[in-house]
């Protein structure tokens, strides 16, 4: 989770987090956890410690406590111990300094570390670049106030009111003498006593470089070599033969890796895990245990804290396989989803570029309660990816988990070790371990005929109707059935072969075990509750990859604390390993062979097409295509999208070219993807014809020329992105009107100009079809506005809107209702407008005064405004059925009708709640 958002929340509009990272500080003989964040303000940077008390959520979450600037005073020097070193996965010790204060930190093992870093490195070799202007940090006195006792720098350097030494005199004293590293990272470099500021900062800088170690690279480990960053040319050349002759300095031993996923409920744990994690005769080598619903409390999903965490990590550690030690290498957690990784401690040292990431699939993509979490590593010299998911529910909501384990693959992306490389995606690692609860159910079979199969073993029929097992035979079977089998044999197949497939290319093991959900907690009985679950193997761990064998796969009957049952699977993959001697030669060679090369051909590229027109573009709507380069020259080349003259960005911002650098060796090609994707900051000016779908994309080769892409589209208007005046003018659908008419009204919006003859309507037509469908169909809807609805049905009530076809809207209720709110967050001046921004917020506590605003506004503005109230209000009348209540329904709007036309902080978003609930209360007008 991005813990910055919290940070950002307590500091005024001039200041910026760039980056935060959570650590340790020493004190003494103890630790204790901290906030660390990179603030900048006019152009200086200075590190905020916070002391928090949970996972940083808001403001409420973070007390400031101490503020270190970075000024040519600041020095940051790594102090971890030579064992410390050794070993790959450590955690990063650096010692801060400013001044006459300093103190010592623990980073964890990671790339955000790694990127906090080398943010803190930048700003100050900002400063010594400009080291005529010190920086005056003016703006940092107004943060003192907020700051507690002593601060935690002079705090660790000084407990109980001692003096305060010198960094340099801690060094003498200390009884181990400084490291090696730390003696090379500060040799030569002179003190803040020293005369001449021009000789600090060239010492500075010349050492600067060493002050900061990646976190994840040690030299002895092989493994590593190829994972080391790479910036310049002959660099990424020397990196692609490598990989491209990976085979002659590469062999494979098997390991074995132990997989399980359990369903907790909720439950505390109470029996051990052994039968679960101890349950194979030989100890494997690693461990990665999931764990799905691990608090379903308010607080947990909320707060994303719990302690039920620590409960079930001390269950796992204390039943891990008693005939090896292991280490923990990684947790990550998102509300109740929660992925362990375990390793035998003997390998623990070719354990490399470790990242772990999250990504919730709830409302508009930002809820917890369901999505993944994934950690991703090397081993030796093969990328590993692991992810425990947790999908949608409900036997019916099918689509709904395809949409989920899509949004997944697509949304959750790993940071590189080199920070100039795109993000790494679940696909791109050579295995991938895929566990949870997927929620594929059992269709077309009543719940007895279900129980009376699983009694007769009969799992091979009832597979026949797995929802999962279909998805992956249909995979394997669409050129089969399709040339084979008649039409009428295959509706179920044909039903869940669409052409936008799940897991492609995953594998699953046999199944012989009876169906692990739904159980009542603590039995091994099925379903007695009122709504009498029908069976499901809801529980799965599927693999994709090379060289992996499954040696067992089962499910665990003894454990009663849920009402799933665990499933574990023992995994035996073969991993690449470096051979030294012959790397050593490979890697001479490459060297030999460029020098050759080097400075001779120039780089030379051919492309697919120069031109690229896409069709009938549609609000949030991805459309992409495919430009192809091949390396037509001598030489391996690099290229890159660069920017044109007076522009920010090499593209426009509906366009993206993926990936938008690259490296292409002799004789070969990659393949760009060319995405347009118009979402609500791009829509306006689109909408009216203000700006059309059209650029030119440089693409640049290094020691090389330049080629001009063209891209243009046809973009088709829509609501969503025309603002409120604008859709009032218009009676018939947007896409029926001339594009001339709809410039002709952007432009009457924005100068208020009335003149036009027919009276406009109250509220926009689209807006009026989404509500009346609301209240007709789902005021009783349970959990209206908190569960998402489906991105298909979303571009069918999109559609409808923009076309009038049909005449009433498709979908689901839950899909209507996130239609709504994404229509008001794509408004481009919001319900409230901003000039009335700041007055709600003076006149929150009064409701006659809140009243009294909204009566001034434009009388569009203020009609929808009233509308939704009005709508809102019913709602909460049907509070019962549909689980709302005042506080979910000002949480909501609030943020999307009364928007803030800069940074929104946390006291604003506060009161501009307490603003809109004077609205949704009974009596209000």
């Amino acid at each position: 989770m991005d813990q910055s958002v919290a940070i950002q929340e307590t500091l005024q509009r001039e200041e910026n987090c760039l980056v935060a990272v959570q650590c340790d500080v020493f004190f003494d003989n103890i630790t204790e956890s901290r906030l660390l964040g990179l603030v900048e303000s006019t152009k200086e940077h200075a590190i905020f410690i916070y002391t928090h008390r949970r996972m940083a959520i808001t403001a409420e979450d973070v007390s400031l406590e101490d503020i270190v600037p970075i000024s040519l005073d600041f020095a940051v020097v790594e102090v971890s111990s030579p064992e410390e070193l050794a070993v790959v996965g450590a955690d990063t010790k650096v010692r801060v300094s400013y001044q006459e204060r300093a103190l010592e930190l623990r980073l964890p093992f990671g790339s955000h570390s790694r990127f906090f870093l080398s943010e803190v490195n930048r700003a100050w070799s900002e400063v010594c670049k400009s080291a005529t202007q010190a920086p005056g940090f003016k703006w940092v006195g107004k943060y003192y106030k907020a700051t507690k006792g002593l601060g935690v720098v002079k705090q660790a350097l000084a407990p109980s009111g001692a003096t305060l030494t010198k960094l340099s005199q801690q060094r003498k004293t200390a009884k181990s003498g400084p490291s090696e590293k730390e003696r090379g990272a500060n040799a030569g470099a002179p003190t803040s006593k020293q005369t001449g500021q021009e000789s600090q900062v060239k010492s500075s800088c010349e050492d600067r470089d060493d002050l900061v170690r990646s976190s994840s690279h040690t030299t002895s480990n092989k493994a590593q070599i190829l994972a080391m960053p790479q910036f310049g040319l002959r660099d990424n050349i020397i990196r692609c033969e490598l990989l491209k002759t990976e085979d002659l300095y590469t062999y494979t031993e098997d390991f074995s890796f132990f997989l399980g996923t359990y369903n907790v409920n909720g439950q505390t744990p109470k029996e051990s895990l052994r039968p679960w994690l101890s349950c194979t005769a030989n100890p494997p080598d690693m461990y990665c245990v999931g764990f799905q619903e691990l608090d379903l409390s308010k607080e947990a999903f909320f707060f994303n804290d719990t302690p039920k965490e620590l409960e079930w990590t001390k269950a796992v550690a204390e039943a891990l396989h008693p005939d090896a030690k292991y280490a923990l290498v990684k947790l990550v957690r998102l509300v109740g989803i929660m992925l362990i990784f375990y390793i035998k401690k003997e390998h623990a040292e070719f354990i490399s570029d470790v990242e772990a990431e999250s990504v919730g699939t709830g409302i508009m993509g930002r809820m917890g309660n369901k999505g993944a979490v994934a950690v991703r590593f090397r081993f030796h010299n093969s990328d590993i990816c692991v992810v425990n998911s947790h999908l949608a529910a409900h036997i019916e909501e099918y689509e709904r988990r395809n949409q989920d384990y899509k949004d997944i693959c697509s949304r959750l992306l790993f940071r590189q070790l080199d920070p100039t490389q795109p993000p790494l995606t679940i696909m791109k690692h050579d295995v991938i371990v895929w566990i949870g609860d997927l929620n594929y159910r059992i269709t077309e079979l009543d719940v007895t005929t279900v129980k009376e199969l699983i009694s007769q073993k009969d799992f091979e029929t009832l597979h026949g109707h797995d929802q999962v097992n279909v998805v992956l035979f249909s995979l394997r079977s669409r050129v089969y059935e399709s040339l084979y089998l008649p039409a009428a044999t295959r509706p179920q197949l044909k039903r869940q072969m669409d052409e936008e497939a799940v897991f492609v290319g995953f594998v699953e093991g046999p199944i012989d075990f009876q169906p692990t959900y739904k159980y009542d907690t603590g039995s091994d009985k099925w379903d007695t509750s009122e709504k009498c679950r029908v069976p499901a193997w809801c529980d799965r761990i599927l693999w994709r990859g090379k060289n992996i064998a499954q040696q067992q796969y089962q499910s665990h009957m003894t454990l009663k604390t849920s009402d799933h049952k665990p499933v574990s699977s023992l995994l035996v993959i073969g991993i690449k390993k470096v051979n030294a001697e012959i790397y050593k030669k490979t890697f001479e060679d490459i060297v030999r062979n460029i020098d050759k090369l080097e400075n001779e051909c120039i780089p030379s590229v051919t492309l697919s097409n120069r031109e690229f027109h896409f069709k009938d573009v549609k609000y949030m709507q991805h459309q992409s295509v495919t430009l192809s380069l091949s390396n037509d020259g001598q030489v391996p080349c690099q290229f890159e999208f660069i920017q044109k003259p007076n522009e920010h960005t090499y593209c426009k911002p509906w366009l993206t070219a993926n990936p938008p650098k690259g490296f292409i060796a002799q004789d070969g090609s990659v393949d760009i993807e060319l995405e347009v994707f118009v979402n609500r900051s791009t829509a306006p000016k689109l909408n009216c014809g203000k700006e059309k779908m059209e650029d030119i994309l440089v693409l640049h080769l290094e020691r090389g020329k330049d080629y001009f892409i063209s891209v243009m589209g046809n973009y088709l208007p829509s609501c969503y992105g025309s603002s409120i005046h604008s859709l009032c003018q218009l009676r018939e659908p947007i896409q029926d009107m001339p594009q001339e008419t709809l410039r002709r009204v952007a432009e009457n919006s924005q100068t208020d100009d009335e003149t036009d003859t027919e009276k406009p309507l109250d509220i926009p037509k689209e807006l009026w079809m989404m509500v009346d469908h609301l209240f007709r169909n789902a005021l009783n809807q349970e959990d209206i506005f908190q569960q998402p609805g489906l991105r298909i049905e979303f571009a069918e009530i999109r559609d409808c809107l923009d076309t009038g076809i049909p005449d009433s809207l498709p979908g689901s209720n839950h899909s209507a209702a996130e239609a709504l709110l994404l229509f008001l967050d794509a408004l481009p001046e919001p319900v409230v407008p901003y000039s009335f921004y700041q007055q709600c917020l003076e006149s929150c506590s009064s409701a006659s005064q809140c009243e009294k605003i909204i009566s001034m506004l434009p009388q569009c503005h203020k009609n929808v405004f009233n509308y939704l109230a009005a709508f809102l209000r019913e709602l909460l009348k049907n509070s019962a059925s549909n689980r709302l209540d005042v506080s979910i329904l000002a949480t909501i709007f609030a943020s999307l009708l009364l928007k803030s036309p800069t940074k929104q902080d946390l006291a604003e978003k506060r009161r501009s709640q307490e603003f809109f609930q004077h609205f949704l209360t009974q009596g209000s007008s």
